[in-house]
Protein backbone atom coordinates (compact mmCIF):
# COMPACT_ATOMS: atom_id res chain seq x y z
CA UNK A 1 0.00 0.00 0.00
CA UNK A 2 1.21 3.30 -0.97
CA UNK A 3 1.41 5.80 2.14
CA UNK A 4 -0.54 8.85 2.44
CA UNK A 5 2.89 11.01 3.38
CA UNK A 6 4.07 11.35 -0.39
CA UNK A 7 1.59 13.42 -0.64
CA UNK A 8 2.72 16.47 -1.32
CA UNK A 9 6.07 15.22 -2.48
CA UNK A 10 8.31 17.53 -5.18
CA UNK A 11 10.61 16.24 -7.66
CA UNK A 12 13.82 17.91 -8.38
CA UNK A 13 13.12 20.26 -11.42
CA UNK A 14 14.74 19.38 -14.34
CA UNK A 15 15.29 21.77 -17.81
CA UNK A 16 14.99 20.02 -21.27
CA UNK A 17 15.86 21.47 -24.38
CA UNK A 18 12.97 21.47 -26.80
CA UNK A 19 15.25 19.88 -29.93
CA UNK A 20 14.22 20.17 -33.44
CA UNK A 21 14.62 16.81 -34.54
CA UNK A 22 12.03 15.21 -31.82
CA UNK A 23 9.25 17.43 -32.83
CA UNK A 24 9.25 16.78 -36.38
CA UNK A 25 8.96 12.95 -35.33
CA UNK A 26 6.24 13.58 -32.61
CA UNK A 27 4.70 15.32 -35.62
CA UNK A 28 5.20 12.85 -37.56
CA UNK A 29 4.37 9.83 -35.39
CA UNK A 30 1.23 12.36 -34.76
CA UNK A 31 0.32 12.37 -38.92
CA UNK A 32 0.39 16.48 -38.00
CA UNK A 33 1.68 17.24 -41.24
CA UNK A 34 1.47 21.42 -41.38
CA UNK A 35 4.85 23.40 -41.56
CA UNK A 36 4.69 24.85 -38.67
CA UNK A 37 5.13 21.31 -36.71
CA UNK A 38 8.10 20.04 -39.61
CA UNK A 39 9.51 23.21 -41.81
CA UNK A 40 11.51 25.23 -40.13
CA UNK A 41 11.22 27.83 -43.29
CA UNK A 42 7.49 27.41 -43.06
CA UNK A 43 7.35 28.03 -39.16
CA UNK A 44 9.49 31.17 -39.83
CA UNK A 45 7.08 32.69 -42.96
CA UNK A 46 4.03 32.00 -40.13
CA UNK A 47 6.22 34.22 -38.26
CA UNK A 48 6.80 31.59 -35.08
CA UNK A 49 10.42 31.57 -33.39
CA UNK A 50 10.58 27.97 -33.88
CA UNK A 51 8.78 24.40 -34.76
CA UNK A 52 5.74 24.64 -33.09
CA UNK A 53 5.46 21.84 -30.92
CA UNK A 54 2.66 19.05 -31.03
CA UNK A 55 -0.36 19.84 -28.34
CA UNK A 56 0.73 16.31 -26.47
CA UNK A 57 4.65 17.53 -26.19
CA UNK A 58 4.52 18.19 -22.50
CA UNK A 59 3.75 14.36 -22.13
CA UNK A 60 6.83 13.87 -23.15
CA UNK A 61 8.49 16.14 -21.33
CA UNK A 62 7.23 14.70 -18.48
CA UNK A 63 8.35 11.46 -19.58
CA UNK A 64 12.19 12.65 -20.15
CA UNK A 65 12.09 14.56 -16.88
CA UNK A 66 11.00 11.73 -14.27
CA UNK A 67 11.60 8.17 -15.17
CA UNK A 68 8.78 5.78 -13.90
CA UNK A 69 11.45 3.81 -11.69
CA UNK A 70 11.91 6.28 -10.04
CA UNK A 71 8.35 6.94 -8.66
CA UNK A 72 7.69 3.98 -8.07
CA UNK A 73 10.71 3.35 -6.16
CA UNK A 74 9.92 6.64 -4.09
CA UNK A 75 5.87 5.14 -3.50
CA UNK A 76 7.47 1.68 -2.69
CA UNK A 77 5.61 -0.20 -5.23
CA UNK A 78 7.27 -2.32 -8.38
CA UNK A 79 6.55 -1.02 -11.73
CA UNK A 80 4.33 -4.37 -12.60
CA UNK A 81 1.52 -2.62 -10.87
CA UNK A 82 1.51 0.26 -12.27
CA UNK A 83 -1.17 1.70 -15.45
CA UNK A 84 -0.88 5.08 -16.87
CA UNK A 85 -4.42 6.11 -15.78
CA UNK A 86 -5.39 9.41 -17.37
CA UNK A 87 -3.58 12.66 -18.51
CA UNK A 88 -5.25 16.26 -18.74
CA UNK A 89 -2.81 19.40 -20.37
CA UNK A 90 -3.77 22.88 -19.49
CA UNK A 91 -1.66 25.04 -22.28
CA UNK A 92 -0.98 28.42 -21.43
CA UNK A 93 1.58 29.53 -24.12
CA UNK A 94 2.81 27.32 -27.16
CA UNK A 95 5.89 25.77 -26.77
CA UNK A 96 8.89 26.07 -30.08
CA UNK A 97 11.87 24.57 -30.72
CA UNK A 98 14.67 26.30 -29.12
CA UNK A 99 13.26 26.83 -25.59
CA UNK A 100 14.26 25.56 -22.27
CA UNK A 101 11.54 23.65 -20.68
CA UNK A 102 11.81 23.57 -16.60
CA UNK A 103 9.65 20.77 -15.76
CA UNK A 104 8.22 20.53 -11.89
CA UNK A 105 6.40 17.32 -10.62
CA UNK A 106 4.76 17.18 -7.33
CA UNK A 107 2.14 14.25 -6.42
CA UNK A 108 -1.10 16.09 -5.37
CA UNK A 109 -3.06 13.17 -3.73
CA UNK A 110 -3.38 9.33 -3.24
CA UNK A 111 -6.90 8.12 -3.14
CA UNK A 112 -7.95 4.44 -2.34
CA UNK A 113 -10.26 2.29 -4.02
CA UNK A 114 -12.19 -0.60 -3.58
CA UNK A 115 -10.75 -1.29 0.08
CA UNK A 116 -7.09 -0.56 -0.97
CA UNK A 117 -7.07 -2.95 -4.27
CA UNK A 118 -6.32 0.29 -6.35
CA UNK A 119 -4.07 3.68 -5.46
CA UNK A 120 -4.76 6.57 -7.78
CA UNK A 121 -1.74 8.92 -7.12
CA UNK A 122 -2.08 11.95 -9.17
CA UNK A 123 0.24 14.12 -9.63
CA UNK A 124 0.64 17.94 -11.04
CA UNK A 125 3.19 19.02 -13.50
CA UNK A 126 4.36 22.26 -14.13
CA UNK A 127 6.24 23.45 -17.49
CA UNK A 128 7.49 26.82 -17.81
CA UNK A 129 10.40 28.27 -20.52
CA UNK A 130 13.04 30.06 -20.31
CA UNK A 131 11.82 33.47 -19.64
CA UNK A 132 9.94 31.69 -16.38
CA UNK A 133 6.76 31.69 -18.05
CA UNK A 134 4.46 28.89 -17.59
CA UNK A 135 3.74 27.32 -20.98
CA UNK A 136 1.31 24.23 -19.49
CA UNK A 137 0.41 21.92 -16.84
CA UNK A 138 -0.78 18.54 -16.54
CA UNK A 139 -2.54 16.63 -14.20
CA UNK A 140 -1.43 12.76 -14.44
CA UNK A 141 -3.73 9.96 -12.97
CA UNK A 142 -1.34 6.67 -11.89
CA UNK A 143 -3.42 3.97 -11.05
CA UNK A 144 -1.88 1.17 -9.11
CA UNK A 145 -3.13 -2.83 -8.78
CA UNK A 146 -2.67 -4.19 -5.22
Amino acid sequence: MIEKKHIGHEFSPVTLNVEEGKLKFLAKTLGMTQGIYNDPDLAAIAGLPGLLAPPTYPFVLEIEALELVDLVNLLGEPLEKLLHGEENFTYHLPIYAGDKITVRKKITDIIDKKEGALQFVVSQTEFTNQDNKKVAETLTNYVFRH
